[in-house]
């Protein structure tokens, strides 16, 4: 059985026609051609054609065909961004998202659709010529009302559909007006025939006009629209008498057909176009509901909008939008009525209210069930195009407090469900206006979310300025925002390598928590107090309060929380050489971040069981969840998530016995970190060389990693995922992982780690340079997962006292 195809394409809402011969050369275009581009004027159909022409070349792109709508977007700097959501890749920090796009599609048999680019023009074109510089594969299908032109670009230009004439009576326009027609309830017979044909040739066979008015046919009969269209083609004397004719054909039937709405109708369609992209009734029902149109008549008017074709719907009647061409009418017509600042603030007045409402029952709330507080989630990410828009509004209008008070309650431009970037520069942006006569604690909250988004950048140092200043403005009642900002500078602590601070902040943040009875915080507060113990090697301590904190988020509910604690108290079991235990903490981690979507977590969550797996001689297992996690690091461009599992592709390797596949492995995943400016984990690299050259000689070893390094990380890989070896190797005997792993000369030293002895003492017990002994026991930290002496010292007592 074949493969399941790989597209996003949404199903045909109704029947396609006409247009054989266009489908066919199109189809027989992408053989040669890189860019092809659809232009036309509005409504002539090229998004329809498109779409079509697409779906019949599914199958021939394996690794996927995507549709990238560009209409909602409002600014050049989000295509890029958009282009990488439906691609499904995450954003990394210090990275351009364009290089993230390229090292995805670089090998990949894939098409992008690229839908209404003519607002942002310049930008998709600068876009489609890198990605096609760079990706030898990849093809774009492109549709705008003005060429991309670019090198390797053809344009098409999309023509009407076929007009009737005496030999052709029954051409594409007619076949389209009369199948329309047929799905508004109306049987058009014979005699109708000679009335639509010279429609269709007055509207110029273009297919948005033949759908409007074939829509009016369950009013009026085919001869009397034709007669209205043509009074007002002789009364058209604005949108441009310079146009082309059917450009003005289209303005005319799109303002024939809003003419013939009744007065509440018209209100309604032009507010209609303040939401970004689709709405539902609420929605609706919230921003448009004003004088002369009250709440409970949205629901009739905008049914009859629907029926009359200027709004689409899906069919459970749940979303609605507008097509382009309606919608850039429609907005006209606000701003000619003078409604556009009172809409487009009214819009932004309840998107605040309602993310403030999905935040606090996502996050806030006590006692809310999971279930509402994932329904909150998913509400405010689905919301994340509208927020562009009222952001924008904000900024424009300069209404600072709306706009600050949109982003610290938004989930989707958190770390969790969004891009950190974007978190960061809407803020900056809002500031940079000015923050007087925006209360103090507005600013603080503000500037609290900036501090997230910063440490999400690897920006520490800014981070945690910004949150210190934060924490030190906001009002002394504020308390979940001020535990939000306690628990990250913890986190940024930690990664500073300051640990006393640290813990100062996690026990004042779990205090003002438990004050509050706020289990969000509590279980946080408590994950930072357990992240302090595990640095500082008390484990028994690191266990307790990792435990206390997997009660509180389950108590919460939310998924993020329970995946984080369950996968601290992995790490902690880990460090106690339970990898057994360890395994089953992450695996329990894995179905809560899928559910979330959380894939950069979901990854290293994956990548940890793969390697306890390995030192658990589970080779299968192992094998089986490192590829599961490269698969999902690759769709989302991490490149430090590619490495991570090269490294754990390296211990796979060389506890299976193939020492060579260890080296190369270690040499990709070294060349690879080396390239996004991160340092390689040398210390465990040096001792898995030196172990090679004992083996395989100094030769062998320095010729291995020289091809590791030349290799890409996806044949790197594949050398472990498939067992391929250089050389055939017998596995190595099953044994306690940790102490196999360990020299003879490391495990001394981790012996007078537990007598509390300096590098220095010990080194002259073993007569050796004190570099020497740093050296071996950063070699002990990497190889047993520690990060201090004093979690060496426990584990070698315990060693000691049950000795293998």
């Amino acid at each position: 059985m074949p493969d399941t195809p790989r597209h996003n394409l949404p199903a045909e809402p109704n029947r396609f026609v006409g247009r054989e011969r266009d489908l066919d050369d199109l189809h027989a275009l992408f053989g040669e051609t890189r860019v092809v581009t659809l232009c036309g004027v509005g409504g002539i159909g090229k998004t329809r054609l498109a779409l079509q022409v697409a779906a019949g070349m599914v199958r021939s792109y394996p690794d996927g065909l995507w549709l990238v709508e560009l209409a909602r977007l409002s600014r050049a700097e989000l295509v890029e961004q958009e282009v990488a959501r439906v691609l499904g890749l995450c954003e990394e920090s210090a990275r351009p998202l364009l290089d993230t796009m390229t090292a995805r599609l670089r090998d990949q048999r894939c098409l992008l659709l690229l839908d209404n680019c003519e607002h942002l023009v310049d930008k998709c074109a600068e876009l489609a010529a890198a990605l096609v510089s760079a990706c030898p594969w990849l093809r774009i299908l492109a549709t705008s009302r003005e060429p991309l032109r670019i090198a390797s670009e053809l344009i098409w230009r999309v023509p009407p559909l076929d007009l009737p004439d005496p030999a052709t009576p029954d051409a594409e326009s007619v076949q389209l007006f009369m199948d329309r027609a047929a799905a508004a309830g109306t049987r058009l017979g014979p005699e109708s025939l000679s009335d639509v044909v010279r429609l269709c040739r007055a509207l110029d066979g273009l297919p948005l006009a033949l759908e409007l008015a074939a829509a009016r046919t369950s009013l009026l009969s085919p001869g009397q629209i034709a007669d209205r269209i043509d009074d007002r083609f002789s009364l058209l004397t604005t949108g441009g008498r310079t146009a082309p004719p059917r450009q003005r054909t289209l303005l005319a039937a799109v303002e024939w057909s809003y003419d013939l709405l009744s007065a509440k109708e018209q209100v309604l369609l032009r507010r209609l176009s303040v939401f970004a992209g689709d709405f539902d009734l609420d929605l609706a029902e919230q921003v448009c509901a004003e004088r002369p149109i009250p709440e409970g008549e949205i629901v009739d008017l905008l049914g009859g909008l629907v029926d009359k074709s200027l709004v689409l719907c899906d069919e459970s009647r749940r979303r609605y939008w507008l097509l382009e061409t309606i919608k850039r009418y429609a907005v006209e017509r606000l701003e000619q009525a003078g409604e556009r600042e009172v809409l487009r603030q009214r819009h932004l007045d309840v998107l605040c209210e309602l993310q403030e409402r999905h935040f606090t029952a996502e996050m806030v709330a006590p006692g809310v069930p999971w279930q509402a507080r994932l329904d909150a989630l998913t509400a405010s990410r689905g919301l994340l195009d509208d927020q562009r828009v009222a952001l924008e509004w904000a900024v424009e209008s300069g209404n600072v407090p709306a706009g600050l008070r949109l982003c610290r309650t938004s989930t989707g431009l958190l770390p969790l469900g969004g891009n950190v970037t974007e978190i960061v520069g809407w803020i900056e942006r809002l500031l940079a206006l000015g923050s007087g006569g925006v209360p103090a604690d507005q600013v603080a909250h503000a500037r609290a979310y900036l501090a997230y988004g910063l440490e999400a950048r690897d920006e520490l140092s800014r981070s945690l300025e910004v949150a210190e200043d934060s924490l030190a403005a906001m009002a002394p009642g504020d308390l979940f925002p001020r535990c939000v900002m306690h628990s990250l500078v913890v986190m940024v602590l930690l990664r500073m390598g300051r640990t006393d601070d640290a813990l100062h902040h996690a026990e004042d943040g779990l205090a003002l928590a438990t004050r509050a009875g706020d289990t969000w915080n509590q279980a946080t507060g408590m994950l930072g107090l357990s992240a302090v113990a595990l640095v500082r090697g008390r484990l028994r301590e690191a266990q307790r309060h990792g435990e206390e904190a997997l009660a509180r988020a389950r108590e919460h509910g939310h998924r993020w929380l329970m995946g984080r604690t369950a996968v601290q108290l992995g790490s902690v079991a880990e460090a106690r050489g339970d990898l057994v235990t360890a395994r089953s903490q992450y695996e329990m981690a894995v179905p809560w971040l899928s559910e979330l979507g959380a894939d950069p977590e979901l990854t290293r969550c994956l990548a940890r069981i793969g390697r306890v797996a390995a030192m658990l001689h589970e080779f299968g297992a192992a094998r089986e969840q490192l590829a599961a996690s490269l698969e999902l690091a690759r769709a989302t461009g991490q490149r430090q998530g590619v490495a991570r599992c090269l490294v754990g592709l390296s211990v796979l390797a060389e506890c299976e016995g193939d020492l060579e596949g260890a080296v190369l492995t270690a040499a990709a995943a070294a060349g690879l970190r080396e390239s996004i400016g991160q340092h390689s984990a040398t210390t465990r690299i040096e001792e898995l060389l030196v172990r090679a050259r004992t083996k395989l000689g100094e030769g062998r070893t320095t010729s291995l990693w020289s091809r590791g390094r030349a290799m890409s990380p996806d044949d790197a890989a594949r050398h472990v995922l498939a067992g391929e070896r250089l050389t055939p190797k017998a596995p190595v005997p099953a044994e306690p992982v940790k102490h196999s792993l360990l020299t003879a000369r490391e495990q001394e030293i981790a012996g007078l780690l537990t007598r509390g002895l300096s590098n220095r003492a010990i080194a002259e017990e073993l007569v050796i340079s004190p570099a020497t002994v740093a050296r071996h026991i950063a070699n002990i930290m990497e190889k047993l997962g520690y990060t201090s002496r004093a979690q060496i010292a426990v584990w070698a007592t315990e060693h000691q006292q049950n000795p293998p």
